[in-house]
């Protein structure tokens, strides 16, 4: 009995938006840990105005994130208030009418807004804490009193915009790229949906294709026998003759019926297949072909496979074939063993991998499986396909010989936690 791994718990990753969630609240609390006391030392105003108006300003990033409007009144009531409490001695020695701190909120702002909600909704921020820039100037003229004075609020004033425009327009050239990359990821996956679909459809139509060479050949038969019965059973009477007679016409008119039946499934680029449907026999040489593309793959056949029905045949190697594609696919390096068991009353067919060496990118939709079940199951068998305790992969199929009312499915596969 194989020891049980001890499970390793993983910590859950932490969503995108959590972590920009995350991101910004700290740029935002630290933009207010430093704006208040800037502006309590070096503009002198009064602590509970800079406790308010500041978290007004480093507040309003994170509220436009669901309410825009509200963020930009908020900001600019803020941005239009804190300049104009400044005490005039002190705006000669920091930056103004915007200190450091509120000039990055402002920026953020603007950022936050254009890529959100769009260049339309960006360019409100923008434009109006622009247009605020100019008021405390004009309301303060003994500010800007000396030239020195003007010609530092002048710069600030240009640093201040240049800085919320550049801002503007990278918000923009990211929140394009960020869209193109979500349409394109949603267009793949929906490319990929549709060959799935595709993949699942031409499945269904080959399996019809199949049921009706297997069935097609027992009504020829019962055809050709029914229409000869008079002439190689000369003793049978008259009325046995009708009898047979008329089997024959039924089984015709289920002929024609059943190739009508196939000519609607197939498609016009589907060509009628020629060569003999492929049997259990076939599948040593499937192995060579897929050991020649540098696959190990290991083959066990073991008990009287040639004795099973032509249906039981087909299906059997259209597991083995999707199994090993599968595998191949999604395995990639992974050592594969195919194993193929008949007894009295059923074949079983078993296909496991052992763990891919090298990554693989490979995504299915599971349609495969989803085939090869409807497959089985179209059969009266059990079908089975799970991770292994060695993380590998295992196929299994159990097909009955005979029909019965309850067929014996193969030993579920036992499955450890890894």
């Amino acid at each position: 009995m194989a020891r049980r791994r001890p499970r390793i718990e993983r910590a859950p990753r932490i969503s995108r938006r959590t972590a920009a969630l995350t991101a910004l609240g700290a740029a935002s609390l630290a933009l207010f840990s430093v704006l208040v006391p800037i502006h309590t030392v070096l503009y002198g105003t009064s602590l509970p105005l800079s406790f308010i108006l500041g978290g007004a300003l480093c507040a309003a990033p994170l509220l436009s994130l669901r309410h825009p409007r509200w963020a930009v009144a908020m900001f600019c009531a803020a941005a239009f208030t804190l300049p104009l409490l400044v005490v005039p001695t002190l705006a000669t020695e920091a930056p103004w009418p915007w200190s450091v701190p509120a000039l990055l909120s402002f920026v953020l702002l603007v950022g936050i807004v254009t890529f959100i909600h769009g260049a339309r909704a960006g360019v409100f921020p923008l434009a109006i804490g622009a247009l605020l820039s100019l008021t405390a100037p004009l309301l303060r003229p003994e500010i800007v009193a000396t030239p020195a004075t003007a010609g530092s609020v002048t710069a600030d004033l240009i640093v201040t915009t240049s800085l919320a425009a550049a801002m503007f327009l990278v918000s923009i050239l990211v929140a394009g790229r960020v869209r193109v990359s979500a349409e394109l990821t949603r267009e793949r996956a929906h490319s990929a949906l549709e060959e799935s679909r595709r993949a699942l459809v031409e499945e269904r139509t080959r399996i019809a294709r199949e049921l009706h060479d297997v069935i097609a050949h027992s009504m020829s038969v019962i055809q050709v026998q029914a229409s000869t019965a008079r002439y190689r059973l000369p003793e049978i009477g008259d009325a046995a003759s009708v009898e047979f007679d008329s089997i024959a016409a039924t089984a015709r008119t289920s002929l024609t019926e059943m190739r009508r039946m196939l000519g609607v499934l197939r498609t016009e680029d589907q060509t009628a297949e020629l060569a003999p449907q492929q049997g259990i026999d076939d599948i040593p040489a499937l192995v060579d072909t897929i050991r020649r593309a540098g696959v190990t793959v290991g083959l066990e056949i073991t008990g009287a496979v040639a004795d099973a029905p032509q249906a039981v045949q087909i299906a059997a190697f259209r597991i083995a074939q999707e199994a090993l594609s599968n595998a191949v696919r999604h395995a990639s390096g992974a050592a594969v063993t195919v194993r193929v068991q008949a007894d009295a009353d059923i074949i079983g067919i078993r296909v496991r991998n052992s763990p891919a060496t090298t990554p693989t990118t490979s995504i299915g939709g599971g349609y495969g499986l989803r085939g090869m079940r409807e497959r089985i199951e179209l059969l009266g068998g059990s079908f089975t396909a799970s991770p292994t305790a060695d993380g590998g992969w295992e196929v299994a199929a159990s097909l009955p010989l005979h029909e019965s009312p309850s067929t014996p499915p193969i030993a579920p596969i036992t499955q450890e936690t890894p």
